[in-house]
């Protein structure tokens, strides 16, 4: 017999320095009651910080995040007020930023983003 899949966790998170480390604490809690391994955990953390690391520094107004259960992982979608979409930039190799969108990709099955009224949400599709 095959469980129900798990409700979204949806959260609003203000657009400053501790929301990603909110954001961390909400994908783990989400994580560990799904019975995701701890791989899957620790990877889901990392792309997450990213997505909101980048809607942060690159967008106004709160940032909205909801976490999914999926068939084979789960699903991270980051929302925020802009329209303009994640660009990935050339690796400075003395900077510690700019790998934010390769990290997202490594780690990911697929991500990608997606247009909305207010702005757009950016997504990407975990393992689990």
């Amino acid at each position: 017999m095959r469980n129900e899949p798990a409700a979204p966790v949806a959260v609003t998170l203000p657009a400053s320095a501790g929301a990603s480390a909110q954001a961390r604490q909400v994908v783990g809690d989400a994580a560990v009651a799904w019975g995701l391994s701890d791989d899957a955990a620790d990877d889901a953390a990392l792309v997450v910080t990213e997505l909101v690391s980048n809607a942060v520094d690159h967008a106004t107004g709160p940032v909205g995040l909801t976490v999914s259960r999926t068939d084979s992982g789960l699903r991270i979608e980051v929302a925020d007020e802009s329209s303009a979409p994640p660009q990935p930039r050339p690796v400075q190799v003395d900077s510690a930023r700019g790998r934010g969108l390769i990290i997202v990709a490594a780690l990911s099955r697929s991500w990608g983003t997606e247009p909305t009224a207010d702005g757009k949400v950016v997504w990407a599709e975990l393992d689990g």
